[in-house]
């Protein structure tokens, strides 16, 4: 799967021009958290709720003047000021693989994605990541039972787990190997689209298998 599989394309960006409070009220009302900023169709730079959270607007006791005074400077002071310049970025044929090590290598939560000299054509975050690849790897939400079998993720184990499946006819939603820390031999967890697996339990139990229920 690639970045372009599962990528926002729709991206909302704003010149390096715009003011503080602009770029506020545009992710309140779009009700997202990152802008990248777009100058003569290349990205220069992106801005974050979080970033402009830190620019203070100030209300005390000395009243609405303040205030006021606050929301003008946020009104004269253009983005370009307090943008992070230096952006993560992705590629439309980079791999999911590729992007999530890269975002987490960064330490960001979203990556624009760019071609051809910096032109943005989406982004991905990292609900991104989470909705369209876990959820779905994993069944999240699917109906069902999934169960782990611990050293099933094993060549002949594995083998002979999806053969007893396939005996009773059972319809498998998703197959996922895990390795846990400190532990030699892999697990697997089978989601499978049946509420009473009874009978898959009892003759994995029967071929030494130990078998436990996880919740869905």
């Amino acid at each position: 799967m690639y970045i372009r599989d599962i990528m926002t394309t729709n991206v909302v960006t704003i010149p390096s021009n715009t003011s503080i409070l602009r770029a506020k009220r545009i992710m309140e009302e779009g009700k997202f958290r990152r802008l990248p900023v777009v100058d003569k169709g290349k990205l220069v730079g992106l801005v974050t709720a979080h970033g402009l959270e830190r620019v203070p607007v100030h209300e005390t006791a000395e009243g609405m003047w303040e205030l006021t005074y606050s929301l003008g400077t946020m009104y004269r002071t253009p983005v370009k000021r307090v943008m992070q310049k230096k952006v993560v970025t992705a590629t439309p044929t980079m791999t999911v693989e590729e992007a999530l090590a890269k975002a987490q290598s960064n330490r960001v939560g979203a990556l624009v994605v760019v071609e051809d000299s910096d032109k943005v054509v989406g982004i991905v975050t990292t609900n991104d990541f989470f909705y369209r690849i876990v959820n779905p790897i994993l069944g999240v939400g699917e109906p069902g039972q999934r169960i782990w079998v611990d050293g099933g993720g094993e060549g002949k184990a594995m083998e002979d787990i999806i053969s007893t499946i396939n005996k009773l006819c059972l319809k498998i939603i998703t197959l996922h190997i895990m390795a846990r820390p400190n532990k030699a031999e892999k697990d697997i967890v089978v989601h499978l689209d049946y509420e009473n697996i009874d009978q898959l339990v009892t003759e994995l139990e029967t071929k030494g298998y130990t078998v436990m229920l996880r919740k869905r």
